[in-house]
């Protein structure tokens, strides 16, 4: 879609700039609340690869964002651009900052359905990525997005363009309408289950389940840190998601505070659980990640009758929810102490019955991750096709 290949355009086409077609909404609300506004929305809100808005914040709940966008509108992480969050507004609210509001300047020239997958593309990421500033939480610029050139066909082959994409992103809904059903399934055997065992077997804190709770590393992190490559991993709350791990923001330590700093260093089958900001969520440390570090986290290691991942899952449920809540102070940054974590409570059955749980858990789990891959490779072709045939690159 970039102009650096030269290529000789097909009949009809013409090279533009990205801010020629494009612009970003001006539109502002200074109190939405006030002004009916009932839904806003945040870059968490925002899935990478996923054309629609699934998840939102209440406005009546308090937030300080004034970007408005209307259905239609398409909307663009511009903060960490290389998570690739771009989202087509069914419904209006108010935006962060750190999110442009896109629309066609004139639909004759630009079909308005098509930007969003033009937003998609590789060329347009790459473009994105390599024009922004900041080293832990990049930025682009809509200076620098609006002079990304790529080659603009004629309307009648923008709109048989988008009749072959509109067909290809049906199939990636059918498949994240299939992801759902399972998550659902998935969601109710985990209730069902603790329901059980909330009634049936004794609860117990987490100090005397564990063999080792300490936290991460949490006085002046920041002077340990080094350049990628030249230390030791760090996991920070935002590489802990509930019952997974995300590495593609992971810092590095010098090798001489991770020597400092063992108590805190990890193992294969810890659990690294989330203190600040989202508290509770929790992963299994796999052996990956050995001997990693990490920072402002609660580290959990379990002791022989209990499995780690029957530990994780109560964090992650509904109930372990309710009582991490309970026990949070805080309101803008909610914060669990690594004491309230060891008077924890939670119900434990015989080993053998834990075991027989997770067993299950991960069979109903299988059926989601072959979806996922599915959907993933549909995506893909999706965005190659635009980035290759359609748009002459």
């Amino acid at each position: 879609m970039s102009d650096k290949n030269n290529k000789t355009l097909k009949p009809g086409w013409r090279r533009v700039k990205f801010g020629d077609v494009v612009r970003v909404s001006k539109g502002r609300s200074q109190d939405p609340l006030a002004d009916g506004i009932e839904r806003y929305v945040g870059l968490e809100h925002l899935q990478p690869g996923d054309l629609r808005i699934r998840s939102w914040g209440n406005v009546a709940d308090g937030v300080t964002f004034t970007s408005m966008f209307q259905p239609g509108q398409v909307l663009f992480g511009k903060r960490r651009a290389y998570q690739r969050k771009v989202a087509v507004a069914d419904f209006s609210g108010v935006c962060s900052g750190d999110i442009y509001v896109l629309e066609t300047k004139d639909s004759k020239v630009l079909v308005s359905e098509l930007l969003p997958f033009i937003c998609q593309t590789d060329a347009f990421f790459d473009h994105a990525v390599g024009t922004s500033a900041g080293s832990l939480s990049p930025r682009t610029n809509w200076t620098s997005l609006a002079a990304f050139e790529f080659a603009l066909p004629p309307k009648n082959e923008q709109s048989a363009i988008l009749e072959v994409l509109t067909a290809a992103q049906e199939c990636t809904t059918a498949y994240e309408a299939a992801k759902r059903a399972h998550e659902q399934i998935l969601s109710s055997f985990i209730q069902e289950s603790f329901s059980r065992f909330d009634k049936e077997f004794e609860h117990l804190p987490c100090k005397d389940l564990m063999d080792k709770i300490t936290v991460g590393i949490v006085v002046k992190p920041a002077d340990l840190y080094v350049p990628a490559g030249k230390g030791v991993r760090a996991l920070r709350s935002l590489n802990v998601l509930p019952g997974k791990f995300a590495l593609d923001e992971v810092v590095e330590i010098s090798v001489e505070g991770h020597a400092q700093h063992q108590k805190s260093a990890l193992r294969t089958g810890d659990i690294a659980i989330v203190r600040t900001g989202r508290p509770g969520d929790a992963a299994v440390v796999t052996p990956d990640l050995a001997d990693t570090n990490c920072i402002d986290l609660i580290v959990a290691r379990p002791g022989g009758s209990t499995s780690a991942d029957y530990v994780v899952a109560f964090l992650n449920s509904q109930f372990g929810r309710r009582i991490f809540s309970s026990g949070t102070t805080g309101t803008a940054q909610q914060h669990f102490n690594v004491g309230e974590f060891s008077k924890l409570k939670l119900p434990v059955p015989p080993l053998a019955v834990q075991l027989e749980f997770v067993s299950r858990l991960s069979a109903l789990r299988t059926p989601i991750q072959a979806i996922e891959k599915r959907l993933q490779d549909a995506r893909f072709t999706m965005a190659t096709v635009l980035s290759t045939s359609m748009f002459g690159t």
